[in-house]
């Protein structure tokens, strides 16, 4: 067994039973199985400094911390800045000049009376999301901490977490990462057709297993409450043909007066967002999303101005993906034509097709022998791959 991976502890549902969902628990989870993107939602639900303390705790920011307090500091200004220069935003003065940047949360938070300011307060948080993302790749790319190093910080970390998590007796059977090899990176690569194809998502992976399928939605929450930032999963990589939000909503009747709050109406029946992946057995049920999981690196920063502290900040990003379904499906999963060893052998066969006849492939006959004869040579680069 990999040492990475946690046999956890299932003897008893304490933690299942207590954690209780709220309006913020709902939404995060939304997106998160749904990949949506936080820059179209209109509203938080972050209504006291405790909830915002530990939403920015997952960023690693650190409300206590003087450096911190002046990063946010600046990431609002910089963000204010951009929306009355380019967007010719008037902010009323509390929000334009806050004793404290937390203020900006609730006031995102609040979606009583007069919104205008409660809209406008949602507006300066996207901004320093995106600005904050931005900076951080510079910073990534600036400091001399190798890929591989980052991706071991995190996966340390996820780790620790994931054994906090058997420690509260969440009911799993499973929480373990994995990293893909270099073998498999390059297959990956070379399977890939899409134009960003030099970008691997998951050469950090964790799957977690949980008893049934009624605790999927609760382990999807506990993950954006203790594991990362909901506003960092990448938009448009979640896949998910196991089950949809609002067929997990139905396991949950204690969440039901919550939904007509919802960032976004819930549907009459919402479609699962499926991965169109050849290389899978038709049957092959899974829910996976990928994260941009924030790292400290100040162990690498110890030399740096204090003005780049304020510009860039201390945190990196590194992209990993979470995989998510129960024990009835993951047994399932590796039957039959699922079965992990014909899954990479498919993958071997459409990257050989491509190595050895490249577009040829999807030429029909008819092309093929135009081309063919048009290089004029029998024993040529054409024929030798030719069936």
């Amino acid at each position: 067994m990999s040492p990475d991976i946690l046999t956890l502890d299932c003897s008893t549902r304490a933690a299942l039973q207590r954690l209780e969902f709220d309006l913020q628990d709902l939404d995060s989870a939304r997106l998160v199985l749904q990949g949506d993107s936080i820059i179209d939602w209109h509203k938080l639900e972050l209504d006291s400094y405790e909830k915002i303390d530990r939403y920015l705790a997952l960023h690693m920011l650190d409300t206590r911390d003087p450096l911190d307090r002046e990063r946010l500091r600046f990431l609002f200004n910089e963000a204010v800045n951009y929306l009355e220069e380019n967007h010719k935003l008037a902010f009323p003065h509390d929000l334009r000049d806050p004793s404290d940047v937390r203020d900006v949360f609730l006031a995102a938070s609040n979606t009583s009376g007069f919104r205008r300011k409660q809209i406008l307060a949602c507006a300066i948080l996207k901004l320093m999301h995106v600005i904050n993302h931005m900076e951080a790749a510079d910073l990534k790319f600036q400091t001399s901490v190798s890929e591989a190093h980052l991706i071991e910080l995190a996966e340390r970390h996820i780790v620790e977490l994931a054994d906090s998590m058997r420690q509260q007796g969440f009911p799993l059977l499973a929480f373990y990462g994995s990293r893909k090899t270099r073998s498999s990176v390059i297959t990956k690569l070379l399977v890939k057709t899409e134009s960003h194809a030099t970008t691997i998502f998951d050469k950090l992976r964790f799957r977690i297993i949980t008893e049934t399928p009624e605790q999927i939605l609760p382990a999807v929450v506990w993950l954006t409450r203790h594991v990362f930032p909901f506003n960092y999963v990448i938009p448009g990589q979640s896949h998910n043909n196991l089950r949809s939000f609002f067929d997990m909503l139905r396991d949950h009747p204690e969440s039901h007066p919550l939904l007509p709050d919802l960032q976004f109406p819930l549907p009459d029946a919402e479609p699962l967002v499926q991965e169109p992946n050849p290389f899978s057995g038709s049957t092959y049920r899974m829910i996976n999303f990928i994260v941009d999981f924030p790292v400290r690196i100040d162990a690498f920063l110890e030399d740096r101005d204090p003005v780049q502290h304020l510009l860039l900040g201390r945190v990196v990003y590194v992209m990993v993906e979470f995989q998510i379904l129960d024990a009835v499906t993951a047994h399932a999963n590796e039957q039959g034509e699922n079965a992990h060893a014909l899954y990479k052998g498919r993958q071997r066969s459409i990257v050989g097709k491509r190595l050895k006849r490249g577009g040829l492939e999807r030429a029909n006959p008819g092309d093929r022998k135009a081309i063919k004869a048009a290089w004029h040579d029998g024993d040529g680069p054409i024929s030798s791959v030719e069936e």
